[in-house]
Order: structure tokens, then sequence, then C-alpha cells
């Protein structure tokens, strides 16, 4: 599509994740100047299903592609909307989220452009700034995540 730019001609559907150690510490990384929007901001991580792809390999590729390493699926949270104005442009993504564990030891910033920073953070002391997409997924699904620390500590 020529011309047309993904997010706001089209609607963009990206599958987020939210790698962890299973034991409520998770990786963030600071979006670098290769990112498509919100530069300097903490971010999970997420990646653009790519046409003819199952959401479930997109997410465990892009985990590998963007930290390094592989990850074991362990739950999906419900597919929703995130509608924004960003520099005055209404974008439209639809996100398919997954909480995905990994060796967080072993993870490093596998695209430099992408990722300035990396960290690990527990959910009640998440850095500043978060993106906008991952803030918007703390708010509306908090009590998601909440249950998920319920069932790792279990």
């Amino acid at each position: 599509m020529i011309g047309m730019e993904i997010g706001i001609d089209f609607i963009g559907i990206s599958t987020p994740f939210y790698c962890n150690d299973g034991k409520g510490n998770f990786v963030m990384h600071k979006r670098g100047s290769a990112c498509r929007d919100e530069k300097g901001r903490w971010d999970f991580g997420s990646g653009k299903l790519e046409f003819g792809e199952q959401p479930e390999i997109s997410v465990l590729r892009e985990v590998e592609e963007e930290y390094g390493v592989k990850g074991k699926i362990q739950e999906q949270l419900p597919a929703h909307s995130i509608l924004r104005l960003h520099n005055g442009v209404n974008t439209h993504w639809l996100v398919i989220p997954f909480f995905v564990k990994v060796d967080t030891a072993k993870v490093r910033i596998m695209e430099p452009a992408k990722a300035t920073e990396i960290g690990i953070f527990t959910l009640d002391r998440l850095p500043e700034p978060l993106h906008s997409g991952a803030q918007f997924t703390m708010n509306r699904y908090r009590q998601e995540f909440k249950s998920y620390m319920k069932k790792t500590k279990a």
C-alpha cells in the first residue's frame, strides 16, 4: 500500500509482550531513535503481526529479535484497540498481548537504534515516562496483571 501508513491509514495489528521471570520482574526498554513513535519512553516490547503469521508465532519471534532470548508464552491478555492522538494524528492499533516468561539474566538489546536502555522492573516500580500504549494497558488491565502475579506466586 504505497503512501499508506500503518496505524494511521489502516488499523495496525501488534503483539505486545510482557517478558518476565515468573517472579514479578518485568523487562522493559527505553525506545530509541528508530522507533515509530514516542522515542525516549519506556515500553514492554511489541512487534507488528506479519501477514499470514499467527499471533503466538509473532510474539515469540519478536521477543527473540528484540531481546535475544527464547520465550515461553504463559498467558494471553484480551485483545483490545489502542486509539490515540499522536502528534495531531489519530492512530488505531489492535493489540494482542501476551505474558512471556524469559531468562531475564540473558536479555540484551538486539536493536540498539530501537532500544537505548533495558531494565528489569516490578509492576509497582515502573520507569517513567511510559509509552502511551503501555500506560493504557496498565490502566485498563491492572486486574489481569494482579491475577497473573497471584498465579505466578502460587
